[in-house]
């Protein structure tokens, strides 16, 4: 069966985004002209995913009606002479089916997976954390989605981090060699450097098999007295596997500020209408050693 679903916890408080956060869920701080959760979402429909369960807190409605109509404003846009920004809306509004489910208690990445499982059922389906922003021409979960199909293995995509962010991070032990697909022998959640088997992370992207929600039900509380999703994927390790995709393209931690910051800087790059003026301003910035005020 195609992983036709998606999860997509977004429950949180947002502290390092304070005091913004006080007013918008963090997902929703533009990355340029774009919330960052639109970049998770966007991926999703570009590997055929249609469906979509955000997993939110209390208060965070606002993210579900980002992918709503709006009959007004887009009742406004129509009876302009240009439709390039209704259509614009109108693509975000068809692009996916959303659903909520609510997390009132914030206890892991594996508790909140766990709070979707009556909207998946019983198939595959991915997992994407809205803090990681992939840019590719491919989709990286597609890429996962067609590893799954392969293998029947659940998969995880990574990529190599520095020594410095390996205590934060998931890191796997992977089979030796040098393909961008390896099976998995192991994983740790947020070890310490001298105890990390390698240097390749697990970063926002999973493809699961439905059995992993027996998985996360008895697998108890882990790293930080957590529900973490890396025990439940572990017990999977001897059979059917666990893959790690080793993926391409520009990864952006946008949970934090300065990688928000790279990330827009990124996206501005790439547009035709604004990059010669980006790049004359960080030239000039660069140039006279502080930003204009």
């Amino acid at each position: 069966m195609a992983v036709r679903k998606a999860v997509i916890p977004v429950a949180g408080f947002g502290t390092r985004f304070l005091p913004v956060t006080k007013a918008i869920p963090k997902v929703l701080i533009p990355v340029l002209d774009h919330p960052a959760i639109h970049y998770c979402v966007e991926e999703a429909s570009r590997a055929g995913i249609r469906d979509i369960v955000f997993v939110v807190s209390n208060d965070q409605e606002a993210i579900g009606r980002y992918f709503d109509s709006n009959p007004e404003l887009e009742n406004h846009l129509a009876s302009r002479s240009g439709t390039a920004r209704l259509d614009a809306l109108n693509a975000i509004n068809s692009m996916v089916n959303v659903t909520t489910v609510l997390q009132e208690e914030q206890r892991g990445l594996g508790h909140a997976v766990l709070m979707a499982r009556d909207e998946i059922g019983n198939e595959a389906f991915a997992v994407f954390l809205p803090d990681d922003i992939i840019r590719h021409t491919s989709p990286t979960i597609a890429a996962m989605v067609k590893i799954h199909e392969e293998n029947g293995a659940n998969v995880l995509a990574v990529k190599q981090v520095p020594d410095s962010a390996i205590p934060n991070l998931g890191i796997i032990d992977p089979d030796p060699g040098s393909s961008d697909v390896r099976r998995v022998r192991g994983m740790v959640e947020k070890p310490e450097l001298e105890e990390a088997p390698s240097d390749l992370a697990i970063i926002g992207r999973y493809v699961l098999a439905p059995e992993v929600f027996d998985a996360i039900e008895s697998a108890g509380k882990g790293a930080l007295g957590e529900i973490q999703i890396t025990d439940a994927i572990a017990k999977f390790i001897d059979g059917p596997g666990v893959f790690a995709y080793l993926f391409p393209g520009d990864h952006f931690d946008v949970g934090m500020p300065l990688g928000m910051l790279k990330a827009a800087i990124h996206e501005g790059l790439g547009r035709d209408d604004m990059r010669a003026e980006l790049v004359e301003y960080m030239n000039n910035a660069l140039e006279s050693g502080k930003t204009e005020d």
